[in-house]
């Protein structure tokens, strides 16, 4: 309780929005990438030395649509995970409004999401159609320790990569400035599903645990597997195919993963939701090395 009305007084003290704060009529600047060059999924590989550096921030605009996309996905999987908590609780609890404030930021975040993808003129790529149909079974299955760790494994790793990316002056304005009101109000979110995740874990079983950490590990898999489609590539006039599997073998990108998950693992295995057993998944998220 303590924790959650600290973090509605700085909800009501700091949050945006983005019909305000965003110039959506602004121009591209020309010559500036949309995310960092060396974080995108095939830097370095033959297929990344075949392209100009025209095709290169091309491939930049495509992928930061796809991580959006895949961010507007996982918004709204959030959302339900934090209504269906909402459904019996207490509405006098600190608790209880601030996971509705969550939601109300996270519809914000959806719209500022969609708006964007608009104005960059691409397409909402979104997750491939099995991980969605996946993503369906897991707003019933993600209960207590992995719903919250779920929420922290969509949310951690992006933070860091957008902190990253709103900082570099070699970005597009309006993709720094969508990171920095995102990075700003996630901030609490992240607070929030930390302290959650805490208490869910407290006095659980060892069969109950096993659960969610099977279920985490999987969620760390699909969520990080997902962010960039497969169909991105044939922007730029790369076979998806081919490019997907030398991203997935690109060892600059696989650190990439790892650099982006290296606060929440950490948080993770604290709270016991890293098994030795699932070691195998965790690696092929690339979150673990």
């Amino acid at each position: 309780e303590a924790l959650a009305a600290r973090l509605l007084r700085s909800s009501a003290r700091q949050s945006y929005d983005p019909d305000v704060d965003l110039d959506w009529g602004a121009p591209p600047v020309p010559g500036l990438w949309w995310m960092q060059p060396e974080r995108m999924s095939l830097h370095g590989t033959p297929l990344w030395r075949r392209l100009s550096e025209e095709q290169q921030r091309e491939l930049s605009l495509h992928e930061v649509a796809s991580m959006v996309s895949v961010g507007i996905w996982f918004e709204l999987v959030l959302m339900q995970v934090l209504l269906r908590d909402t459904y019996d609780a207490d509405p006098r609890s600190a608790r209880t409004q601030f996971m509705l404030t969550e939601v109300g930021d996270e519809t914000r975040h959806t719209v500022m999401f969609g708006r964007a993808i608009e104005a960059m003129g691409v397409p909402a790529y979104g997750p491939r159609r099995v991980p969605k149909q996946l993503a369906r079974l897991g707003q019933v299955a993600l209960r207590g320790p992995s719903a919250y760790a779920g929420i922290l494994i969509g949310e951690e790793p992006v933070d860091r990569w957008q902190r990253d990316l709103m900082r570099d002056e070699r970005v597009q304005p309006l993709a720094r400035m969508i990171a920095r009101i995102h990075v700003t109000e996630e901030a609490r979110h992240v607070a929030f599903a930390r302290d959650e995740l805490a208490a869910a874990v407290r006095g659980m079983g060892r069969t109950q645990l096993r659960w969610h950490q099977a279920l985490t590990a999987q969620v760390a898999f699909v969520t990080m597997r997902s962010l960039v489609h497969p169909e991105v590539y044939a922007a730029v006039g790369l076979d998806p195919a081919e490019a997907r599997r030398q991203a997935l073998g690109n060892e600059a990108y696989r650190e990439t993963i790892a650099w982006m998950g290296e606060k929440v693992v950490p948080v993770l295995e604290e709270a016991g939701m890293v098994s030795p057993r699932d070691r195998k998944t965790w690696r092929a998220s690339f979150l673990l090395r």
